[in-house]
């Protein structure tokens, strides 16, 4: 079986993919393919978060009936939230679709591919069997040294323009031993960086044997897997942030200095209006408690320009936000309404030529400061995870630093797996340059930056 999946959306998205490709490597011995023309099976795994996403995947099932209607046997699969969100109406709208499979329902994925291909049938499952998935999919193979571990499904923030607890359901954790037994068999398998996923991720409550423990307690049983060199987790939500677990970043090293910390707005107003649960001085306390156990950390962070009742001055109080904290890389969105969100029912009287001009300058501000961090570490040395060989010219090791940025080093494959200490010595567009450290090259950088520029 020839099996291609198309992936939208965040992290828990990509791990979903995953799981359910060695689904069907465990079951029908699948093997993955990049052209819909040579594909068995075609999953669209898709994501809710932003306006006009049904449309994309409606369009997206336009370009495969295309390749249904030259080949009637090719199965076609609609999963992730918007399956969560639409349900029967995917198949009655295309039917070119066979499947339909919400996030929560993925470990049945192997039994409805062979009961469609024993007797072909429309079949829909978007129910919320709590954490049921996990315990029904096959082992973790990795296919390279960093992973994604799930260890929570759903989330009960509500917030006010966000559609995810609608199509993911409310906060399930995993029991801790089913989350460091994945990690032990990452490790096992070359994984030398776990990230541990969850909607809202700081909000994990895991069973023990006698009692819960929370992300904090969990970051210390993986801190001592062996094998286990650095580890990320994403997303947090800033209500959710223990002193606890910023305590974790003072006492376990292998807990990356960066942090993902989304923000959404600098304006208390708006934060009131998204049901966010805090103000900007809350945020920044809680900035402050994290660097004060590692001051060297980056945050990089979300932002929301637009929402309903955005005014000038509440988006110069974002802008503001983001000079007292200088943000590493971010992202930043207009405001998108999501059908059955409080937020979408709100007067909307601000032009979207307003909405652009604000995202602008919002993004020159952001691209400021990351391009500030970006210049703070030339010259300097940085442990770098070696992930691979670069994708373009496959010359030149690529890896990440602590927080996130892709370095490219001339250098051997034996390097491929290790944290290696790196000199960084030229900021190109989209990567950093460096050299191994203490390690010469006869490779001019000039040529280096013009052959690997991504």
């Amino acid at each position: 079986m020839q099996v291609l999946i198309k992936t939208y959306g965040c992290q828990m998205n990509s791990y979903d993919s995953e799981a359910m490709f060695n689904i069907l490597r465990e079951k029908f011995s699948a093997q993955a393919t990049d052209s819909v023309e040579l594909a068995d099976l075609v999953i669209l795994n898709t994501c809710s978060i932003r306006e006009k996403a049904e449309e994309k995947v409606f369009s997206e099932l336009g370009r495969w009936r295309k390749q249904k209607e030259k080949n009637p046997d090719l199965i076609v699969g609609v999963t992730g939230c918007v399956a969560s969100q639409e349900g029967e109406s995917i198949i009655k709208r295309a039917p070119v679709v066979d499947f339909v499979l919400g996030p929560q329902t993925i470990h049945r994925l192997g039994d409805m591919v062979s009961k469609h291909r024993k007797k072909p049938q429309k079949q829909v499952d978007v129910s919320f069997p709590a954490i049921e998935k996990f315990d029904h999919l096959p082992k973790p193979r990795p296919s390279g040294v960093n992973s994604y571990v799930s260890i929570m499904e759903g989330c009960n923030k509500y917030c006010s323009f966000c559609i995810v607890p609608y199509t993911r359901g409310e906060e399930v954790s995993r029991p801790f031993k089913d989350v460091i037994k994945e990690v032990v068999a990452l490790a096992e398998n070359g994984v030398k960086e776990v990230n541990l996923l969850g909607q809202n991720v700081n909000d994990y409550y895991g069973q023990l044997d006698d009692g819960v423990g929370d992300l904090a307690l969990l970051i210390h049983y993986v801190s001592a897997i062996e094998g286990i060199e650095r580890i990320r987790f994403t997303t947090s939500h800033p209500n959710a942030f223990t002193r606890e677990l910023a305590q974790a970043y003072a006492e376990e090293p292998k807990l990356v200095s960066h942090l993902h910390f989304p923000v959404q707005s600098g304006s208390d107003r708006i934060l009131t209006a998204m049901k966010r649960g805090y103000g900007a001085s809350e945020y920044l306390d809680k900035i402050a408690m994290i660097k004060e156990a590692r001051p060297n950390i980056a945050f990089s962070s979300d932002f929301i320009v637009g929402f309903p009742g955005e005014t000038e001055h509440d988006f110069q109080q974002t802008m503001d936000l983001i000079d007292k904290v200088q943000f590493d890389v971010s992202f930043s969105f207009i405001y998108s309404p999501r059908p059955g969100t409080p937020a979408a029912s709100l007067e909307d009287n601000t032009p979207l030529s307003v909405k652009k001009e604000r995202l602008a300058l919002l993004q020159e501000k952001l691209l400021h400061y990351s391009t500030m961090h970006a210049h703070s570490m030339k010259g300097k040395t940085f442990p770098v995870l070696i992930e691979g060989m670069d994708r373009k010219t496959r010359k030149f090791l690529q890896g990440r630093t602590e927080n996130n940025r892709v370095v490219l080093v001339p250098g051997q494959r034996n390097y491929i797996g290790s944290v290696i200490n790196v000199d960084i010595t030229e900021i190109c567009a989209n990567t950093l340059r460096g050299r191994v450290n203490n390690l010469s090259t006869k490779q001019p950088m000039e040529e280096f930056c013009e052959a690997t520029e991504i």
